[in-house]
């Protein structure tokens, strides 16, 4: 679980999260989902909605990430996550929770599901489960703090 906090409400904090989701998620190989192509990410608003990104937005290109499994704005957001290299139904979950605090709203970031992988999934990248499961904290990490950044450029 990793988190950050956000100069704003709940409900603008979340706003961000879905709707500037292109704008603070991280660009190349190491954060997006085709490599080197180039797309744009989205939510797709609604429980059953997606997380996905687009490579090609006329030609219907794109790589979907996960649904969406609660959407509560200002509140909760969580979703499916499959990797380019996950098996059909191999499934992990991300879990958001936008908490307020003090000075705006804590956003609260919980990957869980790697259980469900193989040891040797190329997921994990030869890394045992506590090297892996390091790794991914400071992924998520850099990815809100991205989040952060966004926010505090554009107040």
């Amino acid at each position: 679980m990793v988190a950050v906090t956000v100069a704003a409400d709940a409900a603008t904090a979340f706003d961000i999260f879905t709707q500037e989701v292109d704008a603070w998620w991280r660009r190349g190989p190491k954060y997006r989902f085709g490599g080197r192509k180039s797309g744009t990410m989205r939510f797709e608003p609604g429980i059953g909605g997606r997380l996905v990104e687009v490579y090609d937005e006329g030609a219907g290109d794109l790589y979907e990430v996960g649904k969406i499994l609660v959407w509560e704005p200002g509140a909760r957001l969580s979703f499916e996550w499959r990797a380019p290299n996950y098996r059909v139904g191999q499934v992990t979950v991300v879990e958001v929770r936008f908490a307020p605090s003090q000075h705006g709203t804590r956003v609260i970031v919980e990957h869980r599901g790697w259980e469900t992988l193989p040891a040797r999934h190329p997921a994990r990248h030869g890394m045992e489960e506590m090297a892996f499961l390091h790794s991914m904290s400071g992924w998520w990490q850099e990815q809100l703090g991205s989040l952060k950044n966004l926010r505090e450029r554009n107040p």
